[in-house]
């Protein structure tokens, strides 16, 4: 029980106060006029303003609260190499202990690697634990960590001392791989330069070489093997092999004796685009859907476009002097012998065999397309004539070949059921609003030259479902070709209009190789540890994908259809790391996560970082190395670590469980004295 005095006036205390002036002024004047009883006058007034004030006594019972420690244990990764979880342990019991021997209760809170590869969130936890708990309460909290706590800046207010007990050994020594900058994309053939290091930290030992073995490995191949300085920046010039996505993996052999593997390697995943994509388009005959492709062309930023149109023939005679021609010469040598390989796509829109290009031009187009090259016929009538290019070399890489019919009839281009599994042509359809009274996806096409296919896929069909729209791929290039010069009817609204602009986008983009547009392929994608895998197929049926988890295990993963050609699964990756996806003749790689996390960026333990934190209250860092340090009692104010031992601060809270309010003396009580002292007053002045 303790007890207190407190006052209730009866009068606010500014009132009191101002009489208590009063008083003393009535004091002052009685003193300078020499009245003997101006003491018990005095004593008076102080009765009365006693009286006022209404003094009590304030009786409490009290229950006393024990006192609590804050635990926060680390269990990251880092926490888990060498015999770091035996001290964490050991620590752990022998806190536990010692709290209980002081009665005192401990709170515990353990620390795991935090999601997005955040780190260690000590700091969290601990603010955590202090929210829940009285601040009157905590005698102090304990860190039992390897120092690498990544939310240091947003430790709590203590109240009470905090100590850091670290782990590991001031032996461990350990190397990690550094990636300076890696870019995000590169431009394909084009060299660009990575900076990398390889870093010695702790105990190094001596006898180690100063050159390290670095394996590089692109998309999962071979790795090749590189010696590299070890504690010095190095630049690694690369060319990625492939558009899209390159993944490319850096790797270190573990070193005799060093702290962790688990750092020793980096992936780093670059897209692989093209720059300025080189277009050439030669047009014919001039018609009303002559700008088409000129119009597509030079939207797209990462075009660059050469068109010629072929206006004035050679064997024209309209007497007309050279001189006073405004054509420009069409440059056929410089074009189709010295720099076609330069031209990602050619295309020939209505061209005729007018004598401009000899035989040996066209037989260079096509050797150019065997190379890698692309090439797209956008025909019309003169296709079926006698001056076709189908009657020049380049029939050899022609999927289809014209009978010498034109049909001039209107007809609803159609995607062919190969086309819904191409990816050219698949949901072509969801491209377009059509009419809201017509049952057609799009508008119809007035002419057709027939084709019988040699070879190649047909995309699309039109009258009497012959070939309209077909695709190949000859040697290392691509072929495409289209039956009609009335594409430009969907772009001017003709009855409803229809996806030209994405039909021919599509096309243009596909025989420039875009990655997306493949018609066969396995891709991989990944958001945080779930990996999304799709296969595209022309085919109707794939098989299981086996996916191989950086531990070397697989697992067989069976797709669904989700589209025409499309069939897409998903698997939780275990670890972070590279995962091998391979399906028939497609394989896929995909990293999770970086293949050093942050816990592994810095190993070694050090309580440098925490330092600061603990002295802020007069706690300390020791290491687990020299054993668990004793747990003492500590006034606060007091120094609460030392050699061997860390302190607590009692805190001394308790529970009110009774309040009593006594009056100390009762009011007619002061009244009363203060009524005798003003006649003892009056009494001594009247025998003066």
């Amino acid at each position: 029980m303790t007890g207190s005095i407190l006052f209730d006036p009866l009068l606010s205390w500014p009132l009191i106060w101002g009489l208590a002036g009063a008083v003393l002024a009535l004091l002052a004047l009685q003193v300078w006029r020499g009245l003997p009883g101006w003491w018990l006058r005095g004593l008076a007034g102080l009765a009365l303003l006693v009286a006022l004030a209404n003094p009590a006594l304030q009786s409490e019972e009290r229950e006393p609260l024990s006192d609590i420690v804050l635990l926060v244990i680390d269990e990251s990764a880092s926490q888990r190499i060498s015999d770091r979880p035996g001290q964490t342990e050991e620590a752990i019991a022998e806190i536990r202990r010692e709290v209980a021997g002081l009665g005192m209760e401990l709170r515990e809170a353990r620390v795991a690697d935090a999601a997005d590869n955040q780190g260690t969130l000590a700091m969290a936890a601990l603010s955590e634990l202090l929210a829940e708990e009285p601040r009157a309460r905590i005698a102090g909290a304990i860190l039992v960590t390897d120092g690498r706590i990544h939310d240091l800046d947003l430790a709590p207010d203590l109240p009470a001392p905090l100590h850091a007990l670290i782990t590991g050994e001031a032996t461990d020594w350990d190397r990690r791989l550094i990636i300076r900058n890696a870019p995000s994309f590169a431009i394909l053939d084009e060299e660009f330069v990575m900076t990398l290091r390889v870093e010695d930290e702790g105990a190094v030992p001596g006898d180690l070489p100063d050159r390290a073995e670095l394996r590089i490995s692109i998309d999962g191949d071979a790795p090749r093997s590189f010696m590299v300085p070890i504690g010095r920046d190095m630049e690694l010039p690369l060319v990625l092999p492939h558009a899209g996505m390159n993944v490319i993996q850096f790797e270190l052999p573990e070193a005799p004796g060093e702290l962790t593997d688990r750092n020793n390697a980096a992936v780093v995943q670059i897209n692989g685009v093209r720059d300025r994509l080189r277009v050439l388009l030669v047009s014919g005959q001039p018609h009303p859907g002559q700008r088409t492709w000129r119009n597509l062309l030079k939207s797209d930023p990462a075009v660059d476009l050469v068109h010629f149109t072929i206006l004035r023939p050679p064997d024209r005679n309209d007497g007309v002097p050279v001189t006073e021609l405004s054509l420009i010469a069409f440059p056929t040598r410089e074009l189709f012998l010295e720099t076609i390989d330069e031209f990602d796509l050619v295309i020939f829109d209505r061209y005729q065999r007018r004598g401009i290009l000899p035989m040996v031009y066209l037989d260079n187009v096509r050797q150019y397309v065997e190379r890698g090259g692309a090439l797209l016929m956008a025909t019309g009538p003169e296709f079926a004539s006698a001056a076709s290019l189908y009657r020049t070399p380049l029939a050899e890489i022609m999927p289809g070949r014209p009978t010498a019919q034109v049909m001039e009839q209107p007809y609803l281009p159609t995607v062919s059921a190969l086309g819904e599994r191409h990816p050219v042509t698949r949901g072509l359809a969801d491209e377009h609003t059509a009419l809201p009274d017509s049952d057609a996806p799009w508008g119809r096409w007035l002419r057709q030259i027939e084709l019988i296919e040699d070879g190649g896929q047909t995309v699309m069909t039109g009258a009497g479902e012959r070939p309209l729209l077909m695709l190949d791929r000859v040697g290392e290039g691509r072929v495409a070709l289209l039956a009609s010069d009335h594409a430009w009817l969907w772009d001017r609204g003709y009855e409803g209009g229809g996806p030209q602009l994405e039909l021919l986008r599509r096309l243009a983009h596909w025989m420039m190789g875009e990655p997306e547009l493949e018609e066969e392929a396995l891709r991989a994608d990944a958001d945080g540890q779930v990996i999304f895998v799709t296969r595209q197929t022309l085919g109707d049926t794939v098989g299981t994908v086996t996916v191989t988890y950086p531990d070397g295990s697989e697992h067989e993963l069976p797709l669904e259809e989700t589209a025409p050609g499309r069939f897409t699964g998903e698997v939780t990756g275990p670890e972070t790391g590279l995962y091998r996806l391979r399906e028939g003749e497609e394989e896929a790689v995909i990293a999770l996560g970086p293949a050093a996390p942050r816990e592994f960026e810095e190993t070694l333990a050090n309580g440098a970082a925490v330092a600061p934190l603990t002295g802020v209250m007069r706690g300390g860092v020791l290491r687990l190395e020299a054993g668990v340090p004793d747990v003492r009692i500590v006034s606060e104010g007091r120094n609460a670590a030392g050699r061997g031992w860390i302190g607590l601060t009692p805190r001394g809270a308790y529970l009110t469980t009774d309040v009593t309010v006594t009056p100390l003396i009762a009011g007619w009580l002061f009244l009363l004295i203060a009524a005798g002292l003003m006649l003892a007053a009056w009494l001594r002045e009247g025998r003066r």
